[in-house]
């Protein structure tokens, strides 16, 4: 199978269950956004010694490949053909058990952090913010089309652990949290 197909060469793309959109749809920009935070959480990943650290971004990358899938499909029955493009209340709970155990670790937050510290927390921080603009365009989304309210949830609280895995790091690696 060839990388390319020349269909989007007009400028639309190919939707799952067969519809075609603009490439600058408010589903596509929610996916694609979905799709950069992959990717930034693949060079997070890439970065870390902690092999925990690592399996929870490596499963949270497949949950985003399942809430891409869900975002690119209108119809909004792909979770229901392939279990593993479901994002379910356990994915959001996974997320939240996470951030608390992690926290536990931290010395509680009373000011603002400025992002940063040593790379990985580094790199962490900028998942975060990339996840918030995914937020935001899923948000977009939600306004004109219906989207599974467990997606926003997930993405919300991936948020959140993605800040507190960026404290995490940089404090077991002893970097001090540069405050506003």
């Amino acid at each position: 199978m060839k990388i390319y197909t020349r269909t989007g060469d007009a400028g639309e793309t190919g939707l799952i269950g067969g519809g075609r959109v603009p490439k600058d749809h408010a589903r596509v920009a929610a996916y694609g956004e979905v799709d950069e935070l992959n990717a930034v959480l693949g060079v997070a990943r890439a970065q870390a010694g902690d092999p925990p650290l690592a399996g929870l971004l490596g499963d949270v990358q497949r949950d985003l490949f399942a809430l891409g899938a869900q975002l690119a499909d209108p119809s909004a029955t792909v979770g229901t053909k392939k279990a593993k493009a479901a994002i379910g209340a356990g994915h959001v709970e996974r997320l939240e058990q996470a951030i608390d155990a992690r926290e536990a670790e931290l010395p509680p937050l009373a000011h603002f952090v400025l992002p940063g510290g040593g790379p990985l927390g580094a790199t962490l921080h900028l998942a975060r913010t990339v996840c918030r603009r995914a937020e935001r365009a899923i948000v977009t989304l939600a306004r004109h089309e219906a989207v599974d309210p467990r997606v926003l949830a997930y993405v919300n609280r991936l948020a959140d652990l993605l800040f507190v895995l960026a404290r995490h790091e940089n404090h077991r690696t002893g970097e001090a949290e540069d405050r506003w």
